[in-house]
């Protein structure tokens, strides 16, 4: 080695640390050792440029996108402003410390379960893109956790961070302590979504990360459901005072617990402002550390590229989904691969979930807030029976292995048949358990036989009118995206198929809504037991009858059917 070197212990990279030795030139010779050396020099500034190229060039790849990124900014920077705002104006109120200790708890839920619902939101979210880089995990997590400051939701976390400290910093000494507050709000929410993703990512990069995608729209709106229930129940039980207690609890929680200690110093509480800032700085100590052994796990361990496909241990039973307790033949095979797709394919959960969260929540709620009655919770057998539709648009362009061993009216009735027996697995016990719950909210046990007879009739006529519309009004299904349930050009088919049989379905329940409605018109309460067995035949009967019917004209119009479900 001659003078104007400088030795530098790598693997054949210049600057890196490793095991091997790589001359680069220099000024002098100076001898580097590889272990104790920091990190490679500039490390954080190279992930904050990576970063801002990322959203650079993902704005450039189309205007939509662009604009839409432009459009969403906006409107978060407005929303952060107004509540910024908001807290500044909410200063010197008396539940002040209430709203802003709750607020901040919820936006730590909220950066906490971000990444496991919208997983594809940044691409440096996936930390196992750079295993193959000569990184220490230390360095790694300082640079990532840097760059992670970039972007729209760490503007508008340290806005609502900034406005809650305003809202309830009274002196000088708390205004000290809120500024290590804001710093640490922003940082434990930011590590918390770092540190999930990174434990995690395993999960989010699998089928069911993608199922959780799927997902995430229906969580979002029952979440939104449940803070409005939940605020008309604030509003009828005396407002915000009743929330004062939970708030007390919450500000021990990080982050929360920032904010909890500018309202302790204000209030001249130093010990309790002290013990809740050091609890918040060591639970991001703790998240810090979570997400370094997490990055260190995921660099040396290996995964499913390095490990047989499939192991001895862990493969599945051939009859899975309970197969050995299902009816041989046609029967229990359409069965368990109906239930299947139930179970693995993201659509086909993302609708059965859907169906059964909003089945439930309309007559909970309503119970909940005293409006509701055991009617109700006919919703519940309406929402599932809407499974039946478009039976054969569900399969996609599978449909045509299914299409191969149908040749008879008899092999289309036995199809059919067994799909709608497989949604009487799950649609009956569902139904039961909502109509049972439901009369003990409103306490009326004496008309859960109606209610049920009710039920499972209208649960017949959604499922006869399903087989007809999946034979007569089939379409497609994308699969490509995420949130459209129906390919172009078919939106009218769809109308037709759903609405149309809605109120087909409604108008086969008619007879045994009469019975009802005359039994109480008449005073006949005795007798209203009779609703339940005949409610129960009548939708066995209406399920046959549409079943057999549709079975020929299944038949007949097969090649139609699988050229109308294959189009997406």
């Amino acid at each position: 080695m001659s003078a104007g070197e400088t030795t530098v212990p790598g693997n054949g990279v210049p600057g890196v640390p490793g095991n091997g030795t790589t001359s680069v030139p220099g000024n002098g010779t100076k001898a580097v050792p590889g272990n104790g050396t920091p990190d490679v020099p500039g490390i954080t500034p190279v992930f904050v440029r990576l970063k801002l190229s990322l959203l650079r060039n993902g704005l450039r790849q189309s205007s939509g996108r662009r604009t839409a990124f432009i459009l969403s900014g906006v409107l978060a920077l407005l929303f952060a402003a107004l509540q910024l705002v908001g807290l500044i104006v909410l200063r010197g109120n008396e539940h002040a410390t209430t709203v802003v200790v709750l607020l901040t708890a919820l936006l730590g839920l909220g950066w906490a379960v971000m990444p496991l619902f919208f997983p594809s939101g940044d691409e440096t979210l996936d930390p196992t893109r750079l295993v193959m880089l000569p990184l220490r995990p230390r360095p790694l997590v300082r640079a990532l956790l840097t760059a992670s400051l970039v972007g729209i939701g760490p503007l508008f976390t340290f806005c609502l961070a900034l406005g809650s400290v305003i809202s309830v910093a009274h002196g000088a000494a708390a205004a000290v302590v809120g500024v290590v507050a804001v710093a640490l709000t922003l940082l434990l929410c930011v590590a918390l979504a770092r540190a999930v993703a990174a434990a995690n990512i395993r999960l989010l990069s699998s089928r069911k990360g993608r199922d959780l995608a799927v997902l995430s729209g229906l969580v979002i709106a029952v979440g939104v459901q449940v803070v409005n229930f939940g605020a008309q129940r604030l509003s009828n039980a005396g407002g915000l005072a009743k929330l004062d207690p939970v708030a007390d609890v919450l500000s021990w929680v990080p982050p929360a617990s920032a904010i909890g200690a500018v309202d302790a110093v204000s209030e001249g509480a130093y010990g309790r402002g002290a013990a809740q800032l050091l609890l918040a700085a060591a639970a991001l100590a703790a998240l810090l550390w979570s997400w370094e052994r997490s990055l260190v796990k995921l660099m040396t361990s290996p995964d499913g590229s390095t490990l047989q496909a499939a192991e001895p241990a862990r493969k599945e039973s051939s009859r899975g989904f309970g197969g050995r307790h299902l009816p041989g033949g046609r029967t229990g095979t359409v069965i368990e691969r109906s239930l299947r797709y139930v179970w693995r394919d993201p659509k086909t959960k993302a609708a059965w979930v859907t169906s059964l969260v909003i089945g439930l929540i309309v007559p909970v709620f309503n119970a909940l807030q005293g409006t509701g009655t055991i009617y109700f919770a006919c919703f519940a057998a309406g929402m599932l029976g809407i499974q039946m539709y478009n039976q054969f648009g569900q399969d996609t362009s599978a449909f045509w292995m299914v299409a191969m061993t149908i040749s008879t009216p008899r092999d289309a009735y036995e199809e059919l048949r067994a799909r709608a027996l497989a949604l009487l697995v799950i649609t009956l016990p569902y139904s039961v358990l909502v109509t049972v719950l439901t009369a003990a909210l409103v306490g009326d046990w004496q008309a859960l036989p109606e209610a049920l007879g009710l039920s499972f009739g209208l649960l017949g006529a959604m499922l006869a009118t399903g087989a007809v519309a999946s034979v007569r009004f089939p379409y497609s299904i994308p699969q490509g995206s995420t949130h459209k349930n129906v390919a172009p050009g078919q939106a009218g088919l769809a109308w037709i198929s759903i609405l149309g049989g809605m109120i087909a379905a409604a108008l086969l329940c008619a007879p045994l809504i009469t019975l009802t409605i005359w039994l109480h018109v008449a005073d006949a309460d005795g007798w209203l037991w009779l609703v339940l067995p005949l409610g129960t035949a009548y939708g066995a009967l209406i399920t046959w009858a549409g079943v057999r019917w549709s079975a020929p004209q299944a038949a007949e119009r097969l090649p139609e059917i699988l050229s109308a479900v294959s189009k997406g």
